[in-house]
């Protein structure tokens, strides 16, 4: 054997520790996992009542549905639209106070709903529409088809992106 001590022959592979096995984890990831769960709980906790609290939306809209389908009969045309009106405000009453809401018709009805939800346009025509249809049901038989459709459209849309003010319990 060669006394020198750089010699190559001296040399002998680098010995590597086993690798450190992934489970059982460390302490701190315990502390990881559980906030992760815990976060995910208050999400879906979160989720659930959300969907609770939209379900008069959900309902209103399966109702428009309905009176959509109904409305293939031109017969039918005021019934349907005295529904509509009358949809539109228990779903107003649904979300709001009924002490705001309850004594509003014509054109503060109108302008409550254009305040209340983005982009809706009852006081620039569709609420007089829908107006006219419950006072004077013999209006609604002057009424085109799609004077009609774009009253259920703007009601629909109006159910969909309205947002509720929250009531203390």
């Amino acid at each position: 054997m060669n006394r020198d001590l750089t010699s190559l022959d001296r040399l002998h592979d680098i010995l590597v520790p086993d690798p450190v096995p992934w489970w059982p984890v460390a302490p701190g990831w315990w502390w990881v996992m559980g906030a992760a769960l815990l976060f995910l709980f208050v999400v879906q906790l979160r989720a659930f009542a959300r969907w609770q609290h939209n379900r008069y939306r959900r309902q209103a809209l399966g109702e428009l549905a309905a009176l959509e389908a109904s409305l293939k009969d031109p017969a039918h045309r005021p019934a349907v639209l005295l529904e509509l009106a009358v949809l539109l405000k228990r779903t107003a009453l649904t979300a709001y106070p009924r002490g705001e809401i309850a004594s509003l018709s014509g054109p503060e009805w109108s302008s409550f709903l254009d305040r209340t939800a983005v982009g809706s346009r009852f006081s620039q025509g569709s609420g007089q529409v829908l107006h006219s249809a419950v006072h004077d049901p013999r209006t609604v038989a002057a009424l085109e088809e799609r004077t009609v459709h774009d009253l259920m459209r703007e009601v629909r849309e109006w159910i969909r992106h309205h947002q509720p003010t929250v009531t203390a319990p």
